[in-house]
């Protein structure tokens, strides 16, 4: 099979670019995928053409009719006998590897944040008020203020997650920024196939887009493509963003989102025979979804001793749990790279199991694995592909002390607790470097408005101009009315 990937503008014409290749095989399927790789030229082409268009039209249009495009093209995707939700349910277990039922579950949950309501969540939560992105609005100390969005914004997905790509690019078609975006190699369908439908439903937004591949690390293409934008939003590991910093011009702004770490901490008041099962499964679900790929997903758990159920009861839960979600869920085949990181996981922790203060769940032949470990240990990355450290302390609070070590790196915390423990917590968390707080089994579904990694999601891609008060009280003196 073959898909054409990605999405150009009127100004280039397909039989005029180079297209790559990408080739998936998963599931006793085969795919190849054509990317558009633009040559200097082109780019700068592309670039102008986006520019200039954003700026006589996606500027022009209010941020509700934004909204309302943006709903109708996720409707559509929505629409399971649509010909591309039909198309991605059907290619992205393919090219990425995941199950076709979690797929197809994954993909209507992740869509559904981006419906008009939860659209008007986005804007809520950077903007008190979001006709600063339409027009001059009153500031209370005086004046008025606007927020204007960039002429080119470049996004560099990932493609860790199905659909990953559409958080940015969304955020960036409120503010009415022009955008580029470069495919991820490992999932390169979801954001060419949503400009696609935004340019069906509003040609001249589609004007105002485009979606390109170029290899990652290539200085000579990139060399071209770093020299375009107003602003960069980066995803991938720390290395690579490091990278694309020391190229960027120094009045580029640049905004990366690099590797983090998610936990989960269940307090003793949670632990009862009643809750304990369904929190099980819960946290097992969080671990299955996308194989731990997504930032938030979690990768240690620490329970406090003196529940009704031990933690070593709850390890054996989730052990059970997973077992289950993997007959429903298979996880998917893994790399090389990634059978290694596994295997030597396991390695140390059946090497220290030996010595009695842990026990190993899951044979080496299964699709997860669960470690208890009777004592403190430090927050370490687990070897993701459904692996999950459960740790014991006596004092949930004992859990945060030691996350410190990783608190650059810390994300996203799903906590059970009673309401006031909550709190509390969540304060200690927030100390830490936590910046996202939530249940389990909603770690993999951050809500619409969810500042990533504590900043915001629209207005970090802002720029706000202010008419000072003494400049109105001037104008006033040369008014035709003026005495």
């Amino acid at each position: 099979m073959k898909e054409i990937a990605g999405y150009l503008p009127g100004c280039l014409s397909p039989a005029d670019v180079q297209w790559r290749t990408l080739s998936f095989s998963h599931h006793g399927q085969h795919l190849d995928v054509d990317v558009p790789d633009l040559n200097s030229a082109q780019i700068a082409a592309v670039s102008a053409h986006v520019r200039d268009h954003a700026r006589a039209y996606l500027k022009t249009l209010s941020v509700a009719k934004i909204v309302a495009i943006i709903d109708q093209a996720i409707a559509r995707l929505l629409d399971r006998s649509h010909p591309l939700r039909r198309k991605a349910e059907t290619l992205l277990p393919i090219v990425t590897g995941y199950d076709a039922e979690m797929i197809r579950l994954g993909l209507t949950g992740y869509l559904k944040t981006f419906r008009q309501p939860q659209l008007k969540r986005f804007l809520a939560e950077d903007f008190n008020d979001p006709q600063l992105l339409d027009d001059f609005q009153p500031r209370a100390n005086g004046g008025f203020a606007r927020a204007f969005g960039p002429d080119l914004l470049l996004h560099i997905w990932a493609g860790n997650v199905p659909g990953l790509p559409l958080w940015s690019l969304i955020c960036g078609l409120l503010v009415k920024a022009g955008t580029v975006g470069k495919l991820p190699g490992a999932e390169p369908l979801m954001a060419g196939w949503f400009a696609q439908l935004l340019a069906e439903i509003d040609p001249q937004l589609g004007e105002c887009m485009a979606v390109v591949w170029w290899k990652g690390g290539d200085a000579e293409t990139e060399k071209h493509w770093f020299t375009q934008p107003d602003v960069v939003m980066a995803y991938g590991g720390n290395a690579a963003l490091a990278a694309i910093k020391q190229q960027l011009p120094v009045t580029t702004r640049f905004l990366p989102h690099g590797h983090k770490i998610s936990v989960g901490l269940v307090a003793r008041s949670a632990l009862d025979t009643r809750q304990g099962v369904d929190l099980a499964h819960r946290v097992a679900y969080d671990v299955m979804r996308y194989d731990q790929a997504g930032c938030y997903s979690p990768q240690m758990l620490f329970i406090e001793r003196g529940g009704r159920i031990t933690p070593q009861e709850i390890a054996e839960y989730i052990a059970h749990e997973l077992r289950a979600l993997g007959h429903k869920y298979p996880r998917r085949a893994l790399s090389s790279s990634e059978v290694n990181s596994v295997a030597a996981w396991r390695s140390r922790e059946e090497v220290r199991a030996l010595q009695g203060d842990r026990i190993l769940f899951g044979d080496p032949s299964d699709g997860w694995a669960v470690v208890i470990v009777d004592g403190p240990e430090a927050l370490t990355p687990s070897a993701l592909g459904r692996t999950l450290k459960v740790v014991a302390v006596d004092e949930i609070d004992d859990a945060i002390a030691l996350m410190a070590q990783q608190k650059i790196y810390l994300q996203t915390a799903a906590v059970a607790a009673e309401p006031q423990e909550l709190f509390h917590l969540a304060t200690r968390l927030g100390q830490a470097g936590i910046t996202r707080i939530t249940a389990f089994g909603s770690m993999t579904s951050p809500a619409a408005g969810w500042h990533h990694d504590g900043r915001f999601s629209l207005l970090d891609l802002v720029t706000i101009t202010e008419i000072e008060a003494s400049a109105e009280t001037a104008a006033e003196r040369y008014a035709p009315y003026a005495d």
